[in-house]
């Protein structure tokens, strides 16, 4: 590894990420854009004739640390929920969040099939499975920012977010099951109900001893006298699931997402009352370090020459409405709440942000009888998606739900 190099790009890397996301904050706009912008430019300032930074997509350090960035990202987004949270959020969420799974899915794959003919089915299938997902903290952002963050449609759009991330997890699991398995033999339908079952039952088993172990596990550290124990306790549990993971043919992410689901405040108190930070609160810096960097990357790996294809624009185009509309049809599931405003759960639900780029990120690794199952073409209309949908958003939900003078009701 070229250590110089990594320093120097590294030292690029984070200055532009924090200067593109104090520019997309003051303009409203999540940081994560900023950052996923900044990259785009650094990627592509060869269209301006200084073509020093080629080297930054694909250099092995920063590869590293972006995906050590991803894996604490989902961590940090397992420990936003709980497992009792997501049994409280009720049959609305849940049912908001199965459509919201399965109507995207299927217009993604549909796309596919439509516009890339001679694709292979997991193409279609992964572009369906990068649709899934909903941006919890873009959309928890917004509605924070109305003081709407106590209303019904909140708590359904924050509770069935986390039941997309799960499951999308869930799908990117089999597909990547899925395609190393083609590597061997052609999948079957016994094939394809066994590598769900892995996927599912990784995820139970996962829960299951997570729940078991992490209250054991803390009350032993809490009698370490050092420094930070906490948080070396707990990154050492994400990447121990995320390695199990692994070992299953699974995405690390799928591990990193479980250990964050079970990992709860009251499992560490007697830490927290020696002094420590509260988990979310002691990782922070950590993630403010390595998050940005995946972002930067994966923006950095936008071709814009790509932009002036037709095809890729009409990809992009397609995929924009498949996700606006596949997400429309969460309102359907809003049953049980009175007063609930459905229009404004369904565009809560719009935003893909940070997770359509891990997904897309992913496919890009991956290979369907020896081409990308994610080209550069496809990736940049997925990036094209993912920016579009996360803009979208914040005027639209705000207008939603400021239409009209009712009174909106509150939990």
């Amino acid at each position: 590894m070229d250590v110089p190099s990594l320093m120097a790009g590294l030292a690029l890397i984070l200055v532009f990420a924090k200067v593109s996301g104090h520019l997309a904050a003051k303009l409203g706009q999540p940081a994560v854009l900023g950052e996923l912008l900044a990259g785009v430019v650094l990627g592509n300032l060869g269209l301006f004739g200084y073509g020093g930074l080629e080297g930054l997509s694909h250099h092995a350090g920063i590869e590293t640390l972006a995906e050590l960035g991803v894996i604490v990202l989902l961590f940090e987004v397992g420990l936003e929920s709980t497992i009792g949270g997501m049994l409280e959020v009720g049959l609305s969420s849940l049912v908001v969040a199965g459509l919201g799974v399965i109507t995207p899915f299927a217009l993604g794959f549909l796309a596919g099939r439509l516009l890339l003919p001679d694709a292979s089915a997991y193409v279609c299938v992964f572009l369906g499975a990068t649709l899934t997902a909903t941006s919890v903290g873009i959309t928890a952002r917004v509605l924070k920012d109305l003081g709407r963050s106590g209303s019904v449609e909140a708590r359904i759009i924050l509770g069935a977010a986390v039941i997309d991330d799960l499951l999308g997890l869930v799908i990117l699991a089999v597909v990547v099951g899925l395609l190393e398995a083609e590597r061997t033999a052609a999948p079957s339908a016994l094939g394809i109900a066994l590598v769900s079952g892995k996927a599912l039952g990784f995820l139970a088993g996962a829960l299951a001893l997570g729940v078991w172990l992490s209250p054991r596990m803390f009350r032993v550290a809490s009698r370490l006298e050092a420094a930070h124990v906490l948080l070396a306790i707990g990154l050492s549990f994400c990447f121990l699931l995320a390695y199990l993971a692994t070992r299953l043919g699974l995405a690390p992410i799928v591990g990193a997402f479980a250990a964050g689901l079970v990992l709860e405040a009251t499992h560490y108190e007697g830490l927290t009352a020696k002094g420590e930070h509260d988990l979310t609160e002691a990782l922070r810096p950590i993630s403010s370090f390595l998050v940005p960097i995946f972002f930067v990357l994966m923006g950095i790996r936008v071709e814009l020459r790509s932009f002036v294809d037709p095809g890729v624009l009409l990809v992009a185009g397609a995929l924009c409405a498949a996700a606006v509309l596949g997400k429309q049809a969460c309102a359907a599931g809003v049953i049980g709440v009175p007063g609930a405003d459905r229009l404004s759960v369904g565009i809560g639900m719009i935003p893909r942000g940070e997770v359509g780029l891990i997904f897309a990120s992913v496919g890009q690794k991956l290979q369907s009888q020896g081409q990308p199952v994610v080209t550069p073409a496809l990736y940049s209309a997925i990036v094209i998606m993912v920016i579009i949908t996360t803009l979208l958003t914040p005027p639209a939900l705000k207008w939603s739900l400021g239409r009209g003078a009712r009174a909106q009701p509150t939990v």
